[in-house]
């Protein structure tokens, strides 16, 4: 299969920081950004500087970063949005406008026509400044799909560089995430990006399937964070990309760390089944699972979790096998009979029936117990 052509645009200082609860310090923001500028990621959305001036000053402070990812920022149709984007000297604008008729009755009042005309004197007010433009399409996904092109069009005709199409409340599943893509890069000459949301749990699937489709830029977040559901995870979409797209070139062994550091700078705690950085992501207890591990982690494990920075971990529990148990004693130091290991073994699934955790203490306490007692 032909590699895909791709760019990741990441959006955690931006729409991450949307997430119900969450900001983050201008410092905060800089060591993400320098993290992902690690990792190989294109674009970095910095913020939305007409928010604030701190939030102007935090977008401004990362573009002074001399990281190799273009900054962009985003900004409404607005001369004063575009004007606080051309401040920061970001490299690119993403300049948006709701594009459903649901929306534009609710936000605009006014009729489409003349909204869209607005938007595109924002594109050249922008191109004028020498950015970047990104013209971005907000409720994409329930919009009229003829009034749509035109958008595009007409966004490629005033200049924009790329247009983007936002799946703003999570409300496609793949199979009409490709059909609509594949319409809309027939239908455009410049990139399309896509921009998904997890309503229903299909943001990253959506994801791969768009750039599938043809389209160019993605947009995550680490972990996944964001306004509701939160958007695409960084971390799946990278190892998709990886796994199936044949993408290479991104360093993935920084995505454990950076998803520890997020969510820490967030407070969003993750999932222990989280996939690629959750806590269990690399963790087994099945005595089947373990036993085939040791000969070869490949039999239950599809990416190894050195190559997203993890770490494999054996949990004792109800479902613990002999040969898991023994390789685990071994790790410890200690080096156990048969008998033994069964004892030892028998404790660890009672207790493990009882819902109560064997931590390598607990394991230490348990073997160091049956060392001492006599053989029968």
């Amino acid at each position: 299969m032909k590699p895909y052509h791709v760019e990741i645009c990441d959006v955690t200082l931006r729409d991450g920081e949307q997430t119900p609860g969450v900001s983050f310090s201008c410092e905060e923001k800089q060591k993400i950004a320098g993290v992902l500028d690690e990792i190989g990621v294109e674009v970095i959305e910095a913020g939305f500087p007409i928010v604030s001036p701190y939030e102007k000053q935090c977008v401004t402070a990362i573009t002074k970063m001399g990281l190799n990812a273009r900054i962009c920022c985003l900004a409404r149709a607005r001369p004063e949005d575009v004007t606080a984007a051309i401040d920061c000297d970001v490299d690119m604008v993403s300049v948006f406008i709701a594009t459903s008729d649901l929306h534009i009755r609710h936000k605009y009042r006014k009729d489409r026509e003349l909204v869209l005309e607005d938007a595109l004197r924002m594109i050249e007010l922008a191109k004028d400044h020498g950015l970047e433009v990104r013209f971005a399409a907000e409720d994409a996904s329930r919009t009229d799909p003829e009034f749509l092109k035109k958008v595009y069009r007409k966004g490629e005709e005033r200049g924009a560089d790329l247009v983007s199409f936002a799946d703003t409340v999570g409300c496609l599943i793949p199979e009409e995430m490709y059909r609509i893509m594949r319409e809309l890069v027939a239908s455009v000459k410049i990139p399309l990006c896509a921009h998904c949301h997890n309503d229903m749990g299909c943001a990253t699937a959506n994801t791969i399937t768009a750039a599938g489709a043809g389209a160019f830029q993605l947009h995550t977040t680490v972990n996944g964070i964001g306004e509701r559901a939160g958007n695409a995870a960084l971390e799946e979409v990278l190892v998709a990309l990886r796994m199936k797209g044949g993408v290479d070139r991104y360093d993935l062994s920084h995505l454990t760390r950076l998803s520890r550091m997020v969510e820490e700078f967030s407070g969003i705690a993750m999932s222990r089944t989280k996939p690629v950085v959750g806590a269990h992501a690399f963790s087994h207890e099945s005595g089947i699972h373990i036993a085939a591990i040791l000969e070869d982690p490949s039999t239950y494990e599809y990416f190894l979790p050195e190559m997203v920075g993890g770490e494999r971990r054996f949990i004792l529990g109800k479902h613990t096998g002999k040969k898991a148990l023994e390789h685990v004693v071994g790790t410890l130091g200690y080096s156990l009979s048969e008998q033994q290991i069964c004892q030892v073994l028998d404790e660890v699934k009672e207790l493990g029936e009882s819902k109560i955790g064997v931590s390598p203490e607990a394991l230490t306490a348990l073997i160091r117990h049956v060392q001492k007692e006599k053989p029968v």
